[in-house]
Protein backbone atom coordinates (compact mmCIF):
# COMPACT_ATOMS: atom_id res chain seq x y z
CA UNK A 1 0.00 0.00 0.00
CA UNK A 2 1.49 3.37 -1.25
CA UNK A 3 0.60 6.76 -0.70
CA UNK A 4 1.14 9.51 -2.90
CA UNK A 5 3.59 12.23 -1.47
CA UNK A 6 2.59 16.13 -1.20
CA UNK A 7 4.01 16.70 -4.59
CA UNK A 8 2.60 14.07 -6.04
CA UNK A 9 -0.71 14.92 -4.57
CA UNK A 10 0.00 18.37 -6.04
CA UNK A 11 0.28 17.29 -9.70
CA UNK A 12 -3.54 16.24 -8.88
CA UNK A 13 -4.35 19.02 -7.38
CA UNK A 14 -3.56 21.38 -10.06
CA UNK A 15 -5.75 20.31 -13.02
CA UNK A 16 -8.61 22.30 -13.61
CA UNK A 17 -10.54 22.82 -17.06
CA UNK A 18 -7.23 25.15 -18.52
CA UNK A 19 -4.76 22.75 -16.99
CA UNK A 20 -3.30 19.09 -17.60
CA UNK A 21 -1.00 17.48 -15.34
CA UNK A 22 0.31 14.80 -17.67
CA UNK A 23 3.46 14.28 -19.43
CA UNK A 24 4.30 12.44 -23.06
CA UNK A 25 6.75 11.96 -25.89
CA UNK A 26 6.58 11.81 -29.12
CA UNK A 27 8.23 8.61 -30.29
CA UNK A 28 8.99 8.12 -34.44
CA UNK A 29 10.25 4.91 -35.86
CA UNK A 30 11.45 3.63 -39.24
CA UNK A 31 8.82 1.00 -40.56
CA UNK A 32 10.56 0.35 -43.18
CA UNK A 33 12.98 -1.38 -40.48
CA UNK A 34 10.43 -4.11 -38.89
CA UNK A 35 8.99 -6.50 -41.27
CA UNK A 36 6.12 -5.73 -42.88
CA UNK A 37 2.81 -5.82 -40.86
CA UNK A 38 5.12 -5.57 -37.67
CA UNK A 39 3.82 -2.22 -35.71
CA UNK A 40 0.19 -2.57 -35.27
CA UNK A 41 -1.80 -1.91 -32.48
CA UNK A 42 -1.92 -5.79 -32.07
CA UNK A 43 1.62 -6.44 -31.45
CA UNK A 44 1.77 -3.22 -29.44
CA UNK A 45 -0.94 -4.85 -26.66
CA UNK A 46 0.53 -7.90 -26.67
CA UNK A 47 4.30 -6.55 -26.53
CA UNK A 48 3.06 -4.56 -23.47
CA UNK A 49 1.27 -7.45 -21.70
CA UNK A 50 4.33 -8.54 -21.33
CA UNK A 51 6.57 -6.08 -20.22
CA UNK A 52 4.06 -5.09 -17.92
CA UNK A 53 5.63 -5.99 -14.74
CA UNK A 54 8.73 -4.25 -15.57
CA UNK A 55 6.50 -0.85 -15.66
CA UNK A 56 4.48 -0.61 -11.97
CA UNK A 57 2.79 2.58 -12.72
CA UNK A 58 1.37 1.17 -16.22
CA UNK A 59 -0.34 -0.89 -13.84
CA UNK A 60 -1.46 0.84 -10.58
CA UNK A 61 -4.42 3.14 -10.23
CA UNK A 62 -5.88 5.44 -7.76
CA UNK A 63 -7.98 5.22 -4.38
CA UNK A 64 -9.35 8.24 -3.33
CA UNK A 65 -9.90 9.08 0.44
CA UNK A 66 -13.51 10.50 0.56
CA UNK A 67 -13.77 14.30 0.39
CA UNK A 68 -10.02 14.58 -0.19
CA UNK A 69 -9.35 14.27 3.60
CA UNK A 70 -6.18 12.58 2.87
CA UNK A 71 -4.27 11.88 0.07
CA UNK A 72 -4.99 9.13 -2.30
CA UNK A 73 -3.58 5.77 -2.77
CA UNK A 74 -1.79 3.47 -5.36
CA UNK A 75 -3.81 0.20 -5.99
CA UNK A 76 -3.55 -2.53 -8.53
CA UNK A 77 -6.18 -1.99 -11.07
CA UNK A 78 -8.26 -5.38 -11.00
CA UNK A 79 -9.08 -6.81 -14.29
CA UNK A 80 -6.81 -4.44 -16.21
CA UNK A 81 -5.86 -4.57 -19.89
CA UNK A 82 -3.69 -2.14 -21.58
CA UNK A 83 -5.77 -2.78 -24.64
CA UNK A 84 -8.71 -0.52 -23.47
CA UNK A 85 -5.48 2.54 -23.13
CA UNK A 86 -3.85 1.78 -26.74
CA UNK A 87 -5.70 3.89 -29.72
CA UNK A 88 -4.89 3.48 -33.48
CA UNK A 89 -4.84 6.79 -35.80
CA UNK A 90 -4.09 7.29 -39.37
CA UNK A 91 -3.17 10.55 -40.64
CA UNK A 92 -4.30 11.81 -44.03
CA UNK A 93 -1.83 12.75 -46.85
CA UNK A 94 0.67 13.84 -46.95
CA UNK A 95 1.36 13.03 -43.24
CA UNK A 96 4.24 15.58 -42.31
CA UNK A 97 5.08 16.61 -39.29
CA UNK A 98 2.88 19.62 -38.89
CA UNK A 99 0.20 16.92 -39.30
CA UNK A 100 1.48 14.82 -36.40
CA UNK A 101 1.81 17.75 -34.03
CA UNK A 102 -1.69 18.65 -34.58
CA UNK A 103 -2.91 15.22 -33.65
CA UNK A 104 -0.86 14.80 -30.69
CA UNK A 105 -1.46 18.20 -29.51
CA UNK A 106 -5.49 17.36 -29.59
CA UNK A 107 -4.48 14.44 -27.28
CA UNK A 108 -2.25 16.04 -25.23
CA UNK A 109 -4.83 18.56 -23.92
CA UNK A 110 -7.69 16.43 -23.06
CA UNK A 111 -7.28 15.16 -19.18
CA UNK A 112 -6.77 11.47 -18.21
CA UNK A 113 -9.55 8.88 -16.97
CA UNK A 114 -8.57 9.06 -12.89
CA UNK A 115 -10.86 5.88 -12.69
CA UNK A 116 -8.25 3.34 -14.18
CA UNK A 117 -4.07 3.16 -14.72
CA UNK A 118 -3.29 7.11 -16.00
CA UNK A 119 -1.90 6.54 -18.54
CA UNK A 120 -2.78 6.33 -22.92
CA UNK A 121 -0.54 5.65 -26.04
CA UNK A 122 -1.88 6.59 -29.57
CA UNK A 123 -0.34 4.38 -32.81
CA UNK A 124 -0.31 7.04 -35.31
CA UNK A 125 0.65 5.51 -39.27
CA UNK A 126 0.27 7.59 -42.76
CA UNK A 127 3.17 9.54 -41.66
CA UNK A 128 5.35 10.41 -44.83
CA UNK A 129 8.93 8.40 -44.85
CA UNK A 130 7.31 4.97 -44.08
CA UNK A 131 7.70 6.00 -40.52
CA UNK A 132 5.58 5.22 -37.84
CA UNK A 133 4.88 7.45 -34.12
CA UNK A 134 3.39 6.22 -31.07
CA UNK A 135 2.26 9.12 -28.66
CA UNK A 136 2.11 7.79 -25.16
CA UNK A 137 0.80 9.71 -22.03
CA UNK A 138 1.49 9.26 -18.40
CA UNK A 139 0.38 11.61 -15.09
CA UNK A 140 3.05 13.50 -13.95
CA UNK A 141 1.89 12.01 -10.28
CA UNK A 142 3.00 8.62 -11.34
CA UNK A 143 6.36 9.11 -12.93
CA UNK A 144 9.36 11.72 -13.08
CA UNK A 145 11.96 11.71 -15.62
CA UNK A 146 13.83 9.13 -14.31
CA UNK A 147 11.17 6.58 -14.35
CA UNK A 148 9.93 7.74 -17.13
CA UNK A 149 13.06 6.61 -19.17
CA UNK A 150 13.08 3.62 -17.16
CA UNK A 151 9.79 2.86 -18.69
CA UNK A 152 10.59 3.78 -21.89
CA UNK A 153 13.45 1.19 -21.90
CA UNK A 154 11.26 -1.47 -20.19
CA UNK A 155 8.91 -1.62 -22.88
CA UNK A 156 11.41 -0.97 -26.02
CA UNK A 157 14.77 -3.26 -26.84
CA UNK A 158 17.56 -2.82 -27.28
CA UNK A 159 17.90 -4.70 -30.67
CA UNK A 160 15.50 -5.30 -33.78
CA UNK A 161 14.98 -8.91 -32.10
CA UNK A 162 12.88 -8.37 -29.37
CA UNK A 163 13.97 -9.82 -26.22
CA UNK A 164 12.36 -12.46 -23.84
CA UNK A 165 10.51 -11.50 -20.66
CA UNK A 166 11.06 -14.01 -17.90
CA UNK A 167 7.29 -14.35 -16.13
CA UNK A 168 7.23 -13.15 -12.90
CA UNK A 169 6.21 -14.47 -9.97
CA UNK A 170 2.87 -14.41 -8.97
CA UNK A 171 2.76 -11.73 -6.16
CA UNK A 172 -0.50 -10.22 -4.38
CA UNK A 173 -1.79 -7.46 -5.83
CA UNK A 174 -1.80 -4.15 -3.88
CA UNK A 175 -5.18 -2.98 -2.03
CA UNK A 176 -5.82 0.17 -0.58
CA UNK A 177 -6.29 0.65 2.95
CA UNK A 178 -10.07 0.30 3.00
CA UNK A 179 -12.85 2.76 3.47
CA UNK A 180 -12.46 2.63 7.50
CA UNK A 181 -8.64 2.52 6.89
CA UNK A 182 -8.67 5.74 4.81
CA UNK A 183 -10.54 7.39 7.42
CA UNK A 184 -8.36 6.47 10.48
CA UNK A 185 -5.55 7.70 8.33
CA UNK A 186 -6.84 11.16 7.92
CA UNK A 187 -7.56 11.08 11.01
CA UNK A 188 -3.99 10.77 11.97
CA UNK A 189 -2.45 12.95 9.88
CA UNK A 190 -5.09 15.78 10.46
CA UNK A 191 -3.55 15.62 13.72
CA UNK A 192 0.06 15.52 12.96
CA UNK A 193 -0.89 18.46 10.12
CA UNK A 194 0.70 21.28 12.20
CA UNK A 195 3.41 19.91 13.23
CA UNK A 196 4.36 18.76 9.56
CA UNK A 197 3.85 22.20 8.13
CA UNK A 198 5.63 23.90 10.96
CA UNK A 199 8.70 21.21 10.18
CA UNK A 200 7.88 22.23 6.13
CA UNK A 201 8.30 25.57 6.99
CA UNK A 202 11.28 25.65 9.06
CA UNK A 203 13.22 23.65 5.88
CA UNK A 204 12.04 26.14 3.30
CA UNK A 205 12.63 29.10 5.03
CA UNK A 206 16.66 28.68 4.63
CA UNK A 207 16.07 28.82 0.81
CA UNK A 208 13.60 31.09 0.62
CA UNK A 209 15.64 33.67 -1.35
CA UNK A 210 15.82 31.37 -4.08
CA UNK A 211 12.40 29.99 -4.14
CA UNK A 212 9.81 31.04 -7.11
CA UNK A 213 7.78 34.35 -6.01
CA UNK A 214 8.79 33.67 -2.12
CA UNK A 215 12.28 35.79 -3.45
CA UNK A 216 10.72 38.50 -3.99
CA UNK A 217 9.00 39.24 -0.66
CA UNK A 218 10.54 42.08 1.29
CA UNK A 219 13.71 40.70 3.60
CA UNK A 220 13.81 37.36 1.66
CA UNK A 221 17.23 37.51 2.07
CA UNK A 222 17.62 38.42 5.67
CA UNK A 223 14.92 36.04 6.69
CA UNK A 224 16.13 32.87 5.11
CA UNK A 225 19.78 34.03 6.75
CA UNK A 226 18.16 33.95 10.33
CA UNK A 227 16.23 30.46 9.30
CA UNK A 228 19.82 28.95 8.38
CA UNK A 229 21.18 30.45 11.90
CA UNK A 230 18.36 29.29 13.51
CA UNK A 231 18.67 25.69 12.45
CA UNK A 232 22.30 25.70 13.40
CA UNK A 233 23.10 25.96 9.37
CA UNK A 234 26.65 28.29 9.51
CA UNK A 235 27.80 27.55 6.12
CA UNK A 236 28.50 30.46 3.65
CA UNK A 237 25.79 30.07 1.14
CA UNK A 238 26.31 31.47 -2.49
CA UNK A 239 23.58 34.54 -2.95
CA UNK A 240 21.41 34.14 -5.51
CA UNK A 241 20.93 36.95 -8.25
CA UNK A 242 17.54 38.70 -8.15
CA UNK A 243 14.47 36.64 -9.68
CA UNK A 244 12.02 39.13 -10.80
CA UNK A 245 9.90 37.75 -13.81
CA UNK A 246 9.43 40.19 -16.08
CA UNK A 247 5.79 39.89 -18.42
CA UNK A 248 6.06 38.42 -21.21
CA UNK A 249 3.32 37.64 -23.90
CA UNK A 250 3.05 33.86 -23.17
CA UNK A 251 2.90 34.17 -19.25
CA UNK A 252 -0.84 35.36 -18.59
CA UNK A 253 -4.07 33.02 -18.12
CA UNK A 254 -3.95 30.34 -20.08
CA UNK A 255 -6.38 28.36 -21.90
CA UNK A 256 -7.63 24.20 -22.34
CA UNK A 257 -6.44 24.68 -26.53
CA UNK A 258 -2.62 23.10 -26.79
CA UNK A 259 -0.10 23.22 -29.68
CA UNK A 260 3.49 21.36 -29.66
CA UNK A 261 6.18 21.45 -32.21
CA UNK A 262 9.74 19.46 -31.58
CA UNK A 263 13.09 19.23 -33.19
CA UNK A 264 16.31 17.81 -32.63
CA UNK A 265 19.74 19.18 -33.09
CA UNK A 266 22.93 16.45 -32.61
CA UNK A 267 24.48 15.84 -29.88
CA UNK A 268 28.05 15.91 -30.79
CA UNK A 269 27.75 19.30 -31.50
CA UNK A 270 25.96 20.01 -28.15
CA UNK A 271 29.12 18.15 -26.96
CA UNK A 272 31.42 20.15 -29.35
CA UNK A 273 30.19 23.25 -27.49
CA UNK A 274 30.72 22.59 -24.52
CA UNK A 275 33.99 21.30 -24.90
CA UNK A 276 35.45 24.50 -26.29
CA UNK A 277 33.62 27.11 -23.87
CA UNK A 278 34.62 23.75 -21.05
CA UNK A 279 30.99 23.86 -19.92
CA UNK A 280 28.77 21.19 -19.32
CA UNK A 281 26.43 20.18 -21.67
CA UNK A 282 23.60 21.22 -19.82
CA UNK A 283 24.72 24.56 -19.91
CA UNK A 284 25.01 24.85 -23.88
CA UNK A 285 21.22 23.55 -23.46
CA UNK A 286 20.62 26.26 -20.98
CA UNK A 287 21.97 28.24 -23.61
CA UNK A 288 20.15 27.48 -26.69
CA UNK A 289 17.00 27.42 -24.92
CA UNK A 290 17.71 31.69 -23.69
CA UNK A 291 18.59 32.20 -27.33
CA UNK A 292 15.29 30.52 -28.54
CA UNK A 293 13.31 33.14 -26.22
CA UNK A 294 15.30 35.58 -26.84
CA UNK A 295 14.64 35.45 -30.54
CA UNK A 296 11.14 34.35 -30.16
CA UNK A 297 10.51 37.64 -28.16
CA UNK A 298 12.56 39.76 -30.51
CA UNK A 299 10.48 39.08 -33.51
CA UNK A 300 6.79 40.01 -31.82
CA UNK A 301 8.35 43.27 -30.50
CA UNK A 302 8.36 41.79 -27.01
CA UNK A 303 11.89 41.61 -25.28
CA UNK A 304 12.16 42.51 -21.84
CA UNK A 305 15.04 44.57 -20.11
CA UNK A 306 15.50 42.02 -17.65
CA UNK A 307 16.42 38.19 -18.04
CA UNK A 308 13.64 35.54 -17.82
CA UNK A 309 13.47 33.32 -15.08
CA UNK A 310 13.48 30.15 -15.42
CA UNK A 311 12.30 27.12 -12.98
CA UNK A 312 14.83 23.83 -13.76
CA UNK A 313 13.27 20.68 -12.59
CA UNK A 314 16.59 18.42 -11.19
CA UNK A 315 15.89 14.72 -10.48
CA UNK A 316 16.94 13.38 -7.13
CA UNK A 317 16.27 9.60 -8.05
CA UNK A 318 19.11 7.95 -9.16
CA UNK A 319 17.39 4.70 -9.65
CA UNK A 320 13.84 3.27 -9.92
CA UNK A 321 11.50 2.05 -7.35
CA UNK A 322 8.55 3.81 -6.41
CA UNK A 323 6.02 5.67 -8.12
CA UNK A 324 5.58 9.34 -7.86
CA UNK A 325 8.07 11.53 -8.20
CA UNK A 326 11.68 12.49 -6.76
CA UNK A 327 12.57 15.99 -7.84
CA UNK A 328 12.88 19.50 -7.15
CA UNK A 329 14.05 22.44 -8.95
CA UNK A 330 16.46 25.02 -9.62
CA UNK A 331 15.23 28.73 -10.29
CA UNK A 332 17.53 30.62 -12.89
CA UNK A 333 17.97 33.99 -15.12
CA UNK A 334 18.25 33.13 -18.61
CA UNK A 335 20.32 36.27 -19.69
CA UNK A 336 17.70 36.84 -22.55
CA UNK A 337 18.58 40.82 -22.43
CA UNK A 338 22.30 39.98 -23.27
CA UNK A 339 22.57 40.37 -27.32
CA UNK A 340 26.01 39.46 -28.08
CA UNK A 341 25.56 35.72 -27.98
CA UNK A 342 29.25 35.15 -26.43
CA UNK A 343 28.28 37.01 -23.64
CA UNK A 344 25.32 35.44 -23.08
CA UNK A 345 26.80 32.11 -23.17
CA UNK A 346 28.88 33.11 -20.24
CA UNK A 347 26.18 34.75 -18.79
CA UNK A 348 23.95 31.69 -18.76
CA UNK A 349 27.15 29.38 -17.68
CA UNK A 350 27.86 31.81 -14.89
CA UNK A 351 24.12 31.71 -13.61
CA UNK A 352 24.03 28.03 -14.13
CA UNK A 353 27.19 27.29 -12.09
CA UNK A 354 26.02 29.67 -9.30
CA UNK A 355 22.64 28.29 -8.97
CA UNK A 356 24.30 24.33 -9.05
CA UNK A 357 26.39 25.71 -6.10
CA UNK A 358 23.34 26.94 -4.06
CA UNK A 359 21.61 24.28 -4.74
CA UNK A 360 24.23 21.71 -3.41
CA UNK A 361 24.01 23.47 0.05
CA UNK A 362 19.97 23.88 -0.18
CA UNK A 363 17.42 21.66 1.73
CA UNK A 364 16.60 19.77 -1.91
CA UNK A 365 13.38 18.90 -0.60
CA UNK A 366 11.72 22.21 -0.94
CA UNK A 367 9.37 21.35 -3.67
CA UNK A 368 7.62 18.59 -1.54
CA UNK A 369 7.91 20.40 1.48
CA UNK A 370 6.25 23.56 0.63
CA UNK A 371 3.45 21.23 -0.55
CA UNK A 372 3.17 19.61 2.45
CA UNK A 373 2.86 22.64 4.61
CA UNK A 374 -1.11 22.24 3.37
CA UNK A 375 -3.74 19.72 4.60
CA UNK A 376 -4.84 17.77 1.11
CA UNK A 377 -8.23 19.02 1.31
CA UNK A 378 -7.29 22.72 1.11
CA UNK A 379 -4.77 21.79 -1.79
CA UNK A 380 -7.32 20.47 -3.75
CA UNK A 381 -9.40 23.53 -3.41
CA UNK A 382 -7.26 26.03 -3.55
CA UNK A 383 -4.21 25.32 -6.19
CA UNK A 384 -5.94 26.08 -9.08
CA UNK A 385 -7.19 28.91 -7.91
CA UNK A 386 -3.76 30.05 -6.63
CA UNK A 387 -2.42 29.16 -10.08
CA UNK A 388 -4.86 31.04 -11.73
CA UNK A 389 -4.00 34.34 -9.36
CA UNK A 390 -0.47 34.08 -10.57
CA UNK A 391 -1.04 33.64 -13.95
CA UNK A 392 -2.83 36.90 -13.84
CA UNK A 393 -0.24 38.52 -11.55
CA UNK A 394 2.64 37.61 -13.82
CA UNK A 395 4.73 35.99 -10.37
CA UNK A 396 5.88 32.73 -10.96
CA UNK A 397 8.11 32.35 -13.37
CA UNK A 398 8.79 32.63 -17.03
CA UNK A 399 9.05 28.71 -18.44
CA UNK A 400 10.22 25.62 -17.32
CA UNK A 401 13.44 24.25 -19.00
CA UNK A 402 13.54 20.19 -18.90
CA UNK A 403 16.78 18.45 -19.68
CA UNK A 404 16.09 13.82 -19.20
CA UNK A 405 19.30 12.41 -19.96
CA UNK A 406 17.69 9.39 -22.21
CA UNK A 407 19.64 6.13 -23.55
CA UNK A 408 22.57 6.71 -25.95
CA UNK A 409 21.88 3.71 -28.03
CA UNK A 410 19.04 2.90 -30.28
CA UNK A 411 15.77 1.45 -29.30
CA UNK A 412 13.40 -0.38 -31.27
CA UNK A 413 9.39 -0.97 -31.17
CA UNK A 414 8.60 -4.60 -32.74
CA UNK A 415 11.80 -4.92 -35.36
CA UNK A 416 11.42 -0.71 -35.86
CA UNK A 417 14.00 1.47 -34.94
CA UNK A 418 13.12 4.42 -33.23
CA UNK A 419 14.67 7.08 -34.63
CA UNK A 420 13.44 10.07 -32.26
CA UNK A 421 11.85 10.55 -29.36
CA UNK A 422 10.01 14.01 -28.24
CA UNK A 423 9.28 14.96 -24.65
CA UNK A 424 6.42 16.84 -23.89
CA UNK A 425 5.22 18.30 -20.50
CA UNK A 426 3.09 20.86 -18.51
CA UNK A 427 1.84 24.10 -19.25
CA UNK A 428 0.23 26.35 -15.77
CA UNK A 429 -0.92 29.73 -15.29
CA UNK A 430 2.03 30.34 -13.24
CA UNK A 431 4.94 28.71 -15.08
CA UNK A 432 3.94 29.97 -18.26
CA UNK A 433 1.80 28.80 -21.30
CA UNK A 434 5.46 27.63 -23.05
CA UNK A 435 7.56 24.78 -21.53
CA UNK A 436 10.50 23.21 -23.03
CA UNK A 437 11.37 19.58 -22.55
CA UNK A 438 14.46 17.61 -24.33
CA UNK A 439 16.11 14.31 -24.05
CA UNK A 440 19.18 12.97 -25.13
CA UNK A 441 19.23 9.60 -27.54
CA UNK A 442 21.30 7.59 -29.89
CA UNK A 443 23.55 11.04 -30.56
CA UNK A 444 20.49 13.18 -30.85
CA UNK A 445 19.26 16.33 -28.15
CA UNK A 446 15.26 16.04 -29.23
CA UNK A 447 12.95 18.89 -27.69
CA UNK A 448 9.51 19.21 -27.67
CA UNK A 449 7.43 22.59 -27.36
CA UNK A 450 4.43 22.61 -25.59
CA UNK A 451 2.16 25.51 -25.78
CA UNK A 452 -0.97 27.45 -25.02
CA UNK A 453 -1.39 28.47 -28.53
CA UNK A 454 -3.69 31.40 -27.85
CA UNK A 455 -0.52 32.83 -26.33
CA UNK A 456 2.37 31.35 -28.52
CA UNK A 457 0.13 31.12 -31.74
CA UNK A 458 3.33 30.03 -33.85
CA UNK A 459 4.77 27.02 -32.07
CA UNK A 460 6.76 26.15 -35.00
CA UNK A 461 8.39 29.23 -35.07
CA UNK A 462 10.19 28.31 -31.83
CA UNK A 463 11.66 25.08 -33.71
CA UNK A 464 13.30 27.22 -36.40
CA UNK A 465 14.87 29.13 -34.04
CA UNK A 466 16.50 26.22 -32.06
CA UNK A 467 18.33 25.66 -35.67
CA UNK A 468 19.47 28.88 -35.87
CA UNK A 469 20.53 29.42 -32.02
CA UNK A 470 22.99 26.02 -32.83
CA UNK A 471 24.50 27.12 -35.34
CA UNK A 472 25.10 30.60 -33.42
CA UNK A 473 27.23 29.22 -30.91
CA UNK A 474 28.77 26.63 -33.46
CA UNK A 475 30.19 29.76 -35.24
CA UNK A 476 31.59 31.01 -31.53
CA UNK A 477 32.78 27.65 -31.17
CA UNK A 478 34.60 27.50 -34.20
CA UNK A 479 36.07 31.39 -33.36
CA UNK A 480 37.38 29.95 -30.50
CA UNK A 481 38.41 26.62 -31.21
CA UNK A 482 40.60 27.21 -34.32
CA UNK A 483 44.79 27.17 -33.98
CA UNK A 484 45.53 31.18 -33.89
CA UNK A 485 46.28 32.52 -37.35
CA UNK A 486 44.12 30.36 -39.23
CA UNK A 487 40.71 30.97 -40.32
CA UNK A 488 37.26 28.62 -39.96
CA UNK A 489 36.72 26.28 -42.44
CA UNK A 490 34.15 28.47 -44.36
CA UNK A 491 36.41 31.10 -44.50
CA UNK A 492 38.65 29.03 -46.93
CA UNK A 493 35.78 28.20 -49.30
CA UNK A 494 36.48 30.30 -52.53
CA UNK A 495 34.23 32.68 -53.52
Amino acid sequence: MRQLTPLDAQFLSLESATTTAHVGTVSIFDASSAPPGAVTRKSLVALLRERLPLAPPLRMRLADVPLWLDRPYWVDAEDFDPADHVHEAELPAPGDDHQLAAYVAGVHARRLDRSRPLWEAHLIHGLSGDRVALYTKIHHCAIDGVTGSEILAAVLDPSPDPRLVEPPPPVEPERGPGLVGMLAGAVARSALQPVETLCSLGRTLGDLDTLPVLSTLPDARRIARAARALAGDTRAVPETPPLVVPRTPFNGRITGARAVSFGSVPMGEVRRVARVFGMSPNDVVMTLCASVLRRWLLAHGALPDRPLVAAVPVALRTAGGDLGNRISAMVMPLATEVADPAERLAAVRSAMAAAKRRFVLSKRSWLNDVCAMFPAAFAKLATPIVFRMLGVAGTGVNVIISHVPGPRRPLYLCGARMLACHPLSVVTDATGGLSITCISYDGRLDFGFVVCPDLVPDVWSLTGHLGDALDELLRLAGETDRPEGTAPEEDKVPA
